[in-house]
């Protein structure tokens, strides 16, 4: 199954923040199309904070026409509330892409950071340190929650190379060897 020529769409869900990145994929090589955020803090109602996810991501999908959704799933922690709201944030943005007959692709947080630095506990500066380094960008570490949504994307993207999938790369020294193509 070839995947030239298709744009990929990152979600970092939140309720307060939602990370996005684009990228576009033609052949192997990546072109990064846009990230940023949307700050829903001030916002007060849960449920209008809802229809802003979701007609923000409607906005993007219609703005870049991406061929793939990717998102992170929410991770599981002790605060039942919050996971809550973000499982419902996590499922606006899904409903979404799916109204517009997109594809969904959900990844783990440590999945993510596995894929982009090779490591499943880096930080997120770490993430957009790497980040910063593919794509050439500066500053990245201003935005860390537009830097996750970008790096949904990305992790999507690397799921679909086979040969960068599965990496036993023991340091940082053999994981650079063995994936020239992921760094700068």
């Amino acid at each position: 199954m070839e995947h030239d020529d298709r744009i990929i769409l990152g979600i970092d869900p939140g309720t307060n923040i939602m990370g996005f990145g684009v990228i576009g994929v033609s052949g192997k090589k990546l072109e990064m199309k846009d990230m940023g955020v949307l700050d829903i803090r001030k916002e007060t109602d849960a449920y209008i904070k809802l229809k802003t996810i979701f007609d923000t991501t409607l906005t993007l999908i219609d703005r870049f026409m991406p061929d793939e959704l990717a998102i992170e799933a929410p991770f599981y922690g002790k605060n039942v509330q919050s996971m809550l709201k973000l499982g419902r944030a996590q499922g606006t943005a899904i409903s979404a892409a799916l109204s517009r007959d997109i594809p969904v692709f959900e990844y783990a947080p440590r999945k993510i950071k596995l894929s982009i630095t090779g490591v499943g506990q880096a930080s997120k500066e770490q993430v957009a340190s790497m980040l910063e380094q593919l794509f050439g960008f500066k500053d990245a570490t201003k935005s860390l929650d537009a830097t996750d949504g970008l790096a949904v994307a990305v992790c999507h993207y690397y799921q679909a190379m086979p040969a960068q999938k599965k990496s036993s790369a023991k340091s940082w020294e053999e994981f650079i060897r063995k994936n020239p193509g992921r760094i700068g």
